[in-house]
């Protein structure tokens, strides 16, 4: 059975996560169920989609399936990563992609948001950059994404402390779009809808790839990007790695001891 839920309706593509009992967590099966409809969505020529969990929803997602990450000795986050895919696949897709957030947002989950076109989210909603909690040493190119709405200074404090952070928050240092009573969420996000549905859809589409490959410019040198993932080696070997996944997964606060 399908991990979400997709439908079309007025030009609109929706898809909703559907495994609370999991708190929708990015499982490279639900992964490939939301890739599966935005390819649907192109195919159908929606001019809009949007990415939900169910109404009321405690938590939005608990971001990436620690279960499916590897245990160590091997790069857990590369090119080829289900996650990795996903925030592709969003950036990729020829119409706009809204998140529509109704409780906590964990990890990987921020950077799905992020590389949605737009966010508007529940004032009940938080949002938590998790790796350092884990040991996980993340990607260049997700932290790139994150570098693209986040200022460095608040960027580094979310980053390194993993602590959470309100919605009301997230609305002013730009992680997300807009911030909103729950009450009135759904009446904005459609509103925003009815706007781009009625636009021009070919200029939508070119003028979102022109922003995606503007944003993309990096002068990163090969030396520097060789030395960045030798780091990303040495913690991805590290005890300190192997200790957060095994803290997370007996529910308990990790020891990290910098090995």
């Amino acid at each position: 059975m399908s991990l979400v839920i997709s439908k079309i309706e007025n030009n609109v593509g929706t898809i909703t996560l559907n495994n609370p009992r999991h708190l929708n967590a990015l499982s490279s099966e639900l992964i490939y169920d939301i890739i599966n409809s935005l390819e649907n969505f192109e195919t159908k020529k929606v001019r809009a989609a949007v990415i939900r969990a169910k109404k009321g929803a405690k938590v939005w997602s608990a971001g990436h399936d620690v279960k499916e990450l590897p245990p160590g000795k091997i790069d857990p986050l590369t090119y080829y990563d289900p996650l990795r895919k996903l925030v592709r696949a969003i950036q990729a897709s020829p119409y706009p992609v809204i998140a529509q957030i109704e409780g906590s947002v964990w990890g990987g989950a921020c950077e799905v948001i992020m590389s949605c076109d737009m966010t508007y989210a529940s004032l009940d909603s938080t949002f938590a950059i998790t790796p350092a909690k884990l040991g996980l040493p993340y990607n260049l190119a997700g932290v790139q994404n994150f570098m693209k709405n986040i200022s460095l200074p608040i960027l580094k404090e979310l980053i390194f402390t993993a602590r959470a952070t309100s919605a009301r928050r997230a609305e002013m240092i730009g992680m997300i779009t807009r911030a909103v009573e729950t009450s009135e969420l759904e009446g904005l996000v459609n509103r925003r809808l009815d706007y781009i549905v009625n636009n021009a859809p070919l200029a939508i589409s070119v003028m979102k790839d022109e922003i995606r490959v503007l944003s993309e410019v990096s002068s990163l040198t090969p030396e520097a990007f060789e030395k960045i993932q030798a780091g990303r080696k040495i913690v991805y070997n590290s005890k300190d790695y192997e200790e957060g996944l095994k803290a997370f997964l007996e529910k308990r606060k990790p020891i990290f001891r910098g090995k």
